[in-house]
């Protein structure tokens, strides 16, 4: 492991990322929550038809299990037979990180291909998948723990600075999207404008407006969860647009920002609540004898919350968890808005005049009012159908065709109808719920899969 000596090397890490336009990639991940079909309760780690099972059964399909303490956690698969991984959140939640692609419609062949083969196994078990962005009558005890030693540091680490970490870790589901840059500069357009849109996107993927088997009086109570989980580590990142933003201001950031942990020979050592920056000058006491490394750096990086996050890639972070449709809709919406200069440069246009605090209560808002959240002259919807017109310009003149010679801007086709009837799918699920469903939440085993 590369010890750390400079703050130059975490500059740098962050730096690593930057890529020829040609080469730009798009990472897409989502969860989902397994469920028993038989008593529609959440799917237990141990046994054949458990999720330890599930994740040994897919080993068939190319997937090389990962290992801690003798129990599988994780799978990972080469990129010659397709690459990315799959892994376990907190309660089970069952994510795919896709591999690195270079079009959305390799995303939407990568999720069919990835639902093809989970359902193939669950079809044996018992198991099927709901995809929501919040478990709608599962509570806190009902959600089973993972055998991975890191969550255990979080689950003690949570209650202590906020009142939702814990429904975050075992209740919450969400879908994101990882992108490239090619410099500095370019960096600093693209989080601007992902933290300026953010809010547009969680009302548009809203899609989580049940706790407890009833109504929550939200739109996205997955995106509200964040609001009180760590206010150390999450929200709108005001520095982002400072004159002078840059690399290393995003790592003076994460520098104090608390730690949840590190890594040593497989196992977690806590230390929740100490900075980094501590650590690197070894004014931690019960850990002076170890040396920082850049490995311990990029731990660090994934346990920062912010609505959107900066590693050697963006991570857009502000949407619900949903189906294949719902999936590449997000990874299209920001694709073209971010992969297209001229599109790049018109949302930044489109955004110019929220500041940083309209652009905090939006943010505030927006779990509740969805869609129909204002701030001053900054309407989500009015948002929400000019930056969609962008994202399919910018797909268009991408120019990325599937075999039926469609552009990308048909897996936007999601969004267009959210926009044009003003009504995500937290709004649809709330008036079927009024309506259709007599008000029995238990129909979103039916309605909500994956």
């Amino acid at each position: 492991m590369d010890k750390i000596e400079t703050k130059s090397q975490l500059i740098n890490f962050i730096s690593s990322g930057e890529k020829k336009i040609e080469n730009f990639k798009i990472g897409t991940e989502h969860e989902k929550f397994a469920f028993k079909l038989s008593d529609k309760k959440p799917v237990f780690y141990e046994g054949e038809n458990g999720i330890s099972g599930l994740l040994l059964k897919l080993v068939n399909f190319g997937w090389d299990p990962i290992y801690e303490n003798n129990k599988v956690i994780a799978l990972s698969r080469p990129a010659k037979i397709g690459g990315g991984s799959i892994t376990l959140e907190p309660a089970g939640q069952f994510e795919l990180s896709g591999a690195m692609l270079n079009s959305v419609h390799e995303t939407h062949d990568e999720l069919l291909n990835h639902k093809d083969q989970i359902s193939n196994i669950t079809k044996n078990m018992g198991i099927e998948f709901l995809a929501l962005g919040f478990a709608a009558n599962w509570s806190r005890e009902d959600m089973p723990n993972m055998p991975k030693s890191r969550y255990e540091v979080m689950r003690n680490y949570m209650p202590k600075v906020g009142n939702h970490g814990l429904d975050m870790m075992l209740r919450s589901s969400t879908a994101q999207v990882n992108l490239d840059y090619s410099d500095e500069k370019d960096m600093i357009k693209k989080f601007r404008l992902s933290f300026l849109l953010q809010p547009v996107a969680t009302a548009l993927f809203a899609n989580s407006p049940f706790t407890a088997g009833l109504l929550n009086g939200y739109k996205s109570i997955r995106s509200e969860c964040w609001k009180d989980t760590d206010k150390d580590r999450t929200g709108i990142l005001a520095f982002v647009f400072d004159d002078n933003m840059s690399y290393e201001k995003y790592v003076d950031y994460a520098l104090d920002v608390p730690m949840y942990f590190i890594n040593r020979n497989g196992k977690y050592i806590d230390l929740a609540g100490k900075s980094f920056r501590d650590y690197m000058d070894k004014k931690i006491d019960s850990v002076k004898n170890y040396d920082a490394t850049i490995d311990d750096w990029e731990l660090h990086l994934t346990t920062i919350f912010p609505e959107a996050r900066l590693k050697n890639y963006i991570e857009m972070r502000g949407a619900d968890a949903g189906n294949i449709d719902h999936i590449c809709a997000l990874s299209a919406y920001w694709v073209g808005l971010i992969y297209d200069d001229q599109s790049l440069n018109d949302a930044l246009e489109l955004t110019k005049n929220i500041s940083v605090e309209e652009l905090i209560e939006l943010r505030n808002k927006v779990p509740k009012e969805g869609l129909n959240c204002s701030v001053g002259k900054n309407n989500i919807h009015r948002l929400a159908v000019d930056s969609l017109e962008l994202s399919k310009e910018g797909l268009r003149r991408r120019k990325k065709l599937n075999i039926n010679k469609d552009d990308e801007s048909i897996h936007l086709q999601y969004l267009q109808d959210i926009v044009t009837n003003n009504e995500s799918s937290a709004d649809k699920l709330i008036r079927e719920f009024n309506n259709g469903w007599n008000r029995n939440v238990m129909k979103v085993f039916e309605n909500c899969l994956f």
